[in-house]
Formats: C-alpha cells, sequence, structure tokens
C-alpha cells in the first residue's frame, strides 16, 4: 500500500497555511534510517495532489522495482507560484521553500540534514523553480531532476519571443516581475541566468543536473532546455539530458521518463561499482594518447 500523507505549515511568507504531501518508502514507521530528502514541486495549477493522486504511484512503483532510490518526497501546494519570491513582496515562495519549509521537514521527519542527500526537481513549472534554487543556492542541495522545465531560450527579458510567452499573459508576468516588468528582477530569477552568474559554485559545489523535455512539447519547452543545455555543456559542467522522441508535455510518457529520472538520482545515491572493463579501456586509450601526443 502506498504510504502517502498530508500535512500543513503555518506561515508569514506567503499566503497560508500550505499543505504538503508525503511519500514515505515502505516501513519508514518501523525504521532508524534518515532517508534521502526530495522535494517535488507540482507544475502550473498543481497542488500537493500532484504527489497523492500522480506521481506518488509512479514512485512507489519504481522503489518496488528497484530502480529508484527510497526517499521521503515532498509535495507542497505552491499555487501558480513559479516557485519565486514576487518583486512587490507580497509572496515569498522561494524564500518559505528555503527558509522555512525545508527546515521544518528536517525536524518533522527522518531525513537527511546533509546537502549531498537533498534533492530537488519537478515538472513543468516545478521544473523551473526547481533550477531556479538548486542553481541559485547549488550548496544546499545534491542533485536537479527537471521535467519540461517551463523556462525561456533567453538570458534578457528583451528576447523573449512571442512563441516562448503566448500561454504567460502580462498581468500575470507583471505580478511576479513587476510593473511593467522589471527586467533585472526576471534576470535575476532566470535560470540561464543564473547559471551564467554562478558558473563557478555551480561547479565547485558538484551539484548534479538531470534535464529532460519531450520533442513534441505543445508549449515549445523543448526551446529554452536545449538553450540550457547548451550553456552547461559549453561550460563542461557534467550533467544529464533527455531530449525525449515523441513526448509531449502531458500524455502517457511520464512513467518511463520519471523513471530515467529518478535512476539518475539512484546512481547519484548509490553510484555503481567500477567496471574493470572501463578500467582496461582507460587505461589502454591514455596510453594512445600520450604517445599521440609524444610523451
Amino acid at each position: 500500500m502506498v504510504n502517502l500523507k498530508t500535512f500543513q505549515i503555518e506561515t508569514d511568507l506567503v499566503p497560508g497555511p500550505v499543505e504538503y504531501a508525503a511519500l514515505f518508502p515502505e516501513g519508514y514507521e518501523n525504521s532508524s534510517t534518515k532517508y534521502p530528502l526530495l522535494l517535488f514541486l507540482h507544475g502550473g495549477g498543481g497542488d500537493s495532489k500532484f504527489l497523492t493522486q500522480r506521481t506518488g504511484p509512479l514512485i512507489w512503483d519504481m522503489w518496488e522495482r528497484k530502480t529508484a532510490p527510497e526517499m521521503v518526497v515532498i509535495t507542497p501546494s505552491c499555487q501558480r507560484s513559479f516557485y519565486m519570491d514576487f518583486k512587490d513582496g507580497s509572496q515569498k515562495w522561494e524564500s518559505f521553500i528555503m527558509e522555512e519549509l525545508i527546515p521544518h521537514l528536517r525536524k518533522k521527519f527522518r531525513v537527511s540534514d546533509d546537502y549531498k542527500t537533498t534533492f530537488i526537481g519537478g515538472v513543468s513549472m516545478g521544473g523551473m523553480g526547481s533550477l531556479r534554487m538548486g542553481l541559485k543556492y547549488p550548496e544546499k542541495f545534491g542533485g536537479i531532476i527537471s521535467f519540461e522545465p517551463g523556462i525561456e531560450p533567453a538570458l534578457e527579458w528583451k528576447d523573449i519571443k512571442s512563441e516562448d510567452r503566448f500561454y504567460r499573459d502580462l498581468p500575470f508576468m507583471e505580478e511576479r516581475f513587476g510593473i511593467p516588468i522589471d527586467e533585472d528582477y526576471w534576470k535575476t530569477n532566470n535560470p540561464a541566468s543564473i547559471l551564467i552568474k554562478n558558473l563557478e559554485k555551480i561547479r565547485d559545489s558538484g551539484i548534479k543536473i538531470y534535464l529532460e523535455v519531450g520533442t513534441e512539447d505543445m508549449f515549445g519547452l523543448y526551446r529554452g532546455a536545449e538553450f540550457l543545455h547548451r550553456i552547461l555543456f559549453d561550460n563542461k559542467i557534467k550533467h544529464e539530458y533527455r531530449l525525449v522522441y515523441g513526448a509531449d508535455h502531458v500524455g502517457n510518457t511520464f512513467a518511463e521518463r520519471f523513471n530515467n529520472g529518478f535512476s539518475y538520482l539512484k546512481r547519484i545515491i548509490i553510484p555503481p561499482d567500477p567496471d574493470p572493463q572501463v578500467i582496461t579501456a582507460r587505461k589502454f586509450f591514455t596510453g594512445m594518447k600520450n604517445r599521440f601526443r609524444g610523451k
């Protein structure tokens, strides 16, 4: 039986109280184990039912098949907030998550207080929020798993094309970024811009990054994901990127896509044993490279 529960946390930073769902591994109640913590953020228009009704059963199934690491998974109901602090200070969702929710979870549940086994991820708007917070605070998280993040392929507000803005009208964006849009504030909260600003910090932290999107995404989010991937690749920040052939923004592709993302977490938490074949091959080709260079 899937072990799912819902709770509330009081807060003055956002319209509260905030409900959140929690998924626990089998045997959690009778164990003394401190489990990894994953914040798994819902998409726009979603809430904690993202975990209780949609993703929780999929994660539980992966646990039963041993394809994903056991952890405590949390999904807070964060409205269509972008998981950010609004420019006017009326809602501070990023501050709520970083300063109140995570410390609360560590006190309430038996989860790790080590950043290396604290993860953040999400889908669509949640994919964007996980990238923003993970790249802004890489010393706070061991990894990011971002599915079809709702990000634009731009570093400046003025460079966003209509094809990447059509599903978010101006009043909606102004509520979050100021009236008129504060372009500097948008840039401060844009994952690609954060990545460039924090390159050395991100590289030094060793944070692991998983990024994916479907080739048929109805919002064209493959453009933003590819843009971010290129920045990561060109700056030699190791990550895993998947452009999932035939997948759209919704649909039945997600069971396999989640399995891929969560197996990435498993490789972080439980690294595979050294492969003798790889060790032998690397030794051979290192010698070949050295001879080619005249060493």
